[in-house]
């Protein structure tokens, strides 16, 4: 059977650069929307009859800020799916918007493009926080951009970041309160992270602001887990919250290890071909990625056949953030047929399973509520004692 795929398209641009971001986006002053169109377009057909034929189950546009593209250049894109691939009847197709490019009309443009589920950057709904965070909007924004999403679309997503200076517990849950009264389903809840190469990253070298300690950072995870699953929004994987059914299908795709194509400067992408799987990564900077695919119709920058060892480890890697966890048998498949206690060493599953941080049966293999709050140092340990049977 011809496995499914998801597709990305990647719009880099932004208004602005925030401090925490370490993402594929860039501040320009202008750009010619026509030529990215015919690039996107472009580079488009290469992966589509590369691909051609195949089930299309997502379509997910990113950034960079998405919603600063013009509703046409999306329509554009959106009518030639149907030219490469068999189109599943609940087809998702997602929007990322920031509030600060929401507009009303503009959205009903959108929704009349294709677009049936926008995921909103509101990050925080405190002025104080908004600003720290280099957001371009305040609380007032969010609010009427919030209500402009729940007027255009049945599906809608919004995330927040917490684990902010001097945040508290029970500021937290004031505001995630708040946030569950605006909320439609679905919910991104991000703990604050400090990436090299950010803003964020040199201040906070120079001790400009200090984030919650580990015990906070915790207690404030916990507070989020304890209030979502009571509102009945459960973490579906360990920073999305969902009611049933309103999980994002793209997202789904990455963390279950299927085949997906990335379009646009900096995407990334997964294909199998003939039982090979191979990672596909664009090249970064905007204009250089226009000059490829201008030149060959791709901007294609590296190329990559996965080792079955790459393949086992990124499917640890991105299915045990899932509540659900990993089938067993997708482990013993990729290792060859292996059973599934003799891929890691020195005792590693029995250490994690003692320490409640693991556990499995003959149906799948998962993290405890523990484990997942311990992810990192989960898959650190599981990686350092995978079996030598690649």
């Amino acid at each position: 059977m011809t496995q499914a795929l998801a597709l990305y398209i990647h719009w880099p641009f932004c208004l602005s650069k925030c401090p925490y971001c370490d993402f594929n986006s860039h501040v320009r002053e202008k750009i010619n929307e026509s030529l990215w169109q015919e690039t996107l377009l472009k580079e488009l057909n290469y992966f589509g009859n590369l691909t051609k034929g195949r089930l299309l189950k997502s379509v997910f546009f990113g950034g960079g800020t998405p919603s600063l593209m013009a509703p046409k250049t999306v329509a554009s894109l959106l009518e030639k799916l149907s030219d490469y691939w068999q189109l599943q009847d609940d087809l998702e197709i997602t929007l990322e918007a920031n509030p600060t490019s929401i507009e009303a009309n503009k959205f009903r443009e959108f929704k009349n493009a294709g677009i049936n589920r926008v995921s909103v950057g509101i990050q925080a709904l405190r002025d104080q926080d908004l600003k720290f965070l280099g957001r371009t909007h305040g609380r007032d924004d969010a609010l009427k951009a919030l209500t402009i999403a729940r007027n255009n679309f049945e599906r809608f997503s919004f995330d927040l970041i917490y684990a902010r200076p001097q945040q508290t517990v029970k500021q937290w849950q004031e505001e995630l309160k708040e946030a569950l009264a605006l909320a439609q389903g679905h919910l991104s809840l991000y703990q604050l992270t400090i990436e090299q190469g950010t803003a964020f990253y040199t201040a906070h070298q120079r001790k400009d602001f200090t984030v919650p300690d580990d015990y906070l950072a915790a207690d404030l995870y916990e507070a989020t887990q304890e209030m979502m699953e009571k509102a009945g929004l459960p973490a579906y994987e360990i920073s999305n919250h969902a009611s049933p059914g309103q999980e994002s299908r793209h997202n789904l795709v990455y963390w279950q290890g299927q085949d997906y194509v990335g379009v646009g400067p900096g995407a990334h992408g997964r294909l199998t071909f003939d039982n090979e799987k191979f990672s596909f990564k664009e090249t970064r900077a905007p204009e250089v990625w226009i000059k490829a695919v201008v030149e060959k119709g791709h901007g294609i920058d590296e190329k990559v056949k996965l080792s079955v060892e790459d393949i086992f480890t990124e499917r640890l890697m991105m299915g045990l953030r899932l509540r659900e966890g990993i089938p067993r048998k997708d482990l013993e498949d990729l290792s060859g047929g292996r059973e599934f206690e003799t891929l890691f060493q020195n005792s590693a599953l029995e250490i994690l399973r003692a320490e409640n941080l693991i556990k499995w049966n003959e149906d799948n293999f998962k993290l405890t509520a523990e484990g997942l709050q311990k992810l990192n140092g989960v898959l650190t340990f599981l990686l350092r004692n995978l079996a030598p049977i690649f």
